[in-house]
């Protein structure tokens, strides 16, 4: 009984609305397993020394969430492959030797999400379209490439944004101008929102959304609301639509099986954990 119980969290700022505590815990009761996970907003000036004194208190390790998710990577001592190509950490281990070891598990929960939600996509059917260049198109187009896709279109509000994450990921991505990006979802097999539009109090998709076709595959990264209007939309036109929620779930599996010790399930108990 002296054994201290294991402790995880998720960093961010604001962190109130996250739905990983839900999630995690539900697991950790599904699997019988001590252990908690607890929600912890942390201000940027504030954030190494937090991370440094957590495995003090028993903490394995942490999720990292916006905005911290580039300075974690830069505070780490061990950074894995997948985190350096993307330029983030939204996972991070704490090892018993005092590093702090940083991953991000965002790209193989976009992945297992498309897979779960769509199984007849493959990426060899044809072009990605992908909305916005921040951190999560990084991770989408890094897993997307990493999957074998042929081409990647990217559009932003922002063109120079995009032209400089299409320098850093090769000539498989294109940028097409924001004004044109509704032209472009006609020659699409797959069209992946990684922008905030569409989410509850945030700016509508203002995207032409009349090219889609039957059998195209839209995703959002949005949850909130669960169906937005760009899913909705895609819906309506016949395609193959995958939701949001997904990903969250798919990319906290990595993170619970290195820190507790077991590998939980994405099952609708998951789902329901999440949603409450």
């Amino acid at each position: 009984m002296s054994d201290k119980i294991p402790l995880a969290g998720v960093i961010g700022s604001p962190v109130a609305h996250s739905k990983s505590p839900q999630l995690h815990r539900h697991w950790l009761k599904t699997l019988g397993l001590r252990g908690d996970y607890i929600p912890m907003d942390v201000s940027s000036q504030d954030l190494e020394t937090v991370l440094r004194a957590l495995p003090k208190a028993g903490f394995v390790g942490v999720n990292i969430t916006i905005p911290h998710k580039e300075a974690a990577l830069e505070i780490a001592d061990l950074v894995t492959d997948r985190a350096t190509l993307i330029g983030a950490a939204n996972t991070l281990i704490f090892r018993k030797d005092g590093q702090i070891h940083a991953d991000n598990t965002d790209g193989y929960g976009f992945i297992e999400n498309l897979k779960a939600g769509a199984s007849a996509w493959q990426s060899n059917a044809g072009p990605a379209t992908v909305l916005g260049s921040g951190g999560a198109a990084r991770a989408v187009i890094a897993s997307l490439l990493d999957a074998g896709i042929p081409e990647i279109m990217l559009t932003n509000r922002t063109r120079v944004r995009a032209e400089k994450l299409a320098d850093d990921f090769g000539k498989k991505v294109s940028v097409v101008d924001w004004v044109q990006a509704g032209n472009i979802l006609e020659d699409s097999a797959l069209v992946v929102n990684t922008t905030s539009l569409g989410m509850i109090g945030k700016p509508a998709m203002r995207i032409p959304l009349d090219g889609l076709r039957q059998q195209t595959v839209v995703t959002d990264l949005v949850y909130t609301p669960l169906k937005t209007d760009l899913l909705a939309a895609a819906e309506a036109a016949g395609c193959v639509t995958v939701d949001g929620l997904g990903m969250l779930l798919h990319q906290a599996v990595p993170a619970f099986e290195r820190w507790f010790g077991h590998r939980p399930a994405v099952d609708s108990a998951a789902r329901a954990a999440a949603l409450r």
